[in-house]
């Protein structure tokens, strides 16, 4: 049996079988894109994140089915929008790399985790109006040492971005080797 305790505009407390989570209230999945350029740079971006009062280092990312009157988009659809609306950048195809829970003990939250291939920039990015969103392109040989600095200035990575490392270097090409790791 599941009780609510909070039902706010966005977000429901609700707990089953003693342990207490969180829902969204209209979505489930996130998409999050691992999008590399053709000269071997992964895509990121950065923005400030209330929850953990600081700003973020992370994957281009976004709910599925958010924007009014396109409740009904499929996880393609909706990890081609927000490439696009966050960083600038249209994918020629996109293929599925893994699906699962963002937080197990606090949400029912999945993530959908595509790789984005041929892209091309058409747009500055940035996000919505809603965003304050700086979009980093990063030579994937460089993101170690970067990613130290960005850490030491007090941001904070999402650990997904070391996930996306994973699946790159599963790739025998865009510049990674699966024996060396990163090319030089």
């Amino acid at each position: 049996m599941t009780e609510i305790h909070y039902r706010g505009r966005y977000l429901i407390l609700q707990e089953t079988d003693g342990w207490e989570f969180v829902s969204r209230r209209n979505r489930s999945d996130v998409v999050i894109i691992v999008a590399t350029t053709d000269d071997h740079k992964l895509l990121m971006v950065e923005q400030q994140r209330t929850p953990v009062d600081a700003r973020t280092i992370e994957l281009p990312a976004g709910l599925v089915g958010d924007v009014p009157g396109e409740t009904d988009e499929s996880l393609e659809q909706a990890a081609h929008r927000e490439l696009l609306e966050e960083t600038g950048y249209q994918a020629q195809r996109l293929s599925l790399l893994h699906r699962g829970p963002t937080s197990a003990g606090l949400t029912d939250e999945q993530v959908v985790m595509f790789r984005a291939h041929g892209l091309r920039r058409i747009d500055a990015g940035g996000g919505d109006a809603s965003e304050d969103i700086t979009v980093h392109a990063i030579p994937i040989a460089a993101l170690p040492g970067w990613l130290d600095q960005q850490q030491q200035t007090g941001k904070l990575l999402d650990p997904k971005i070391y996930a996306a490392l994973y699946w790159l270097m599963q790739e025998p090409v865009n510049g990674l080797s699966q024996s060396r790791g990163v090319d030089q």
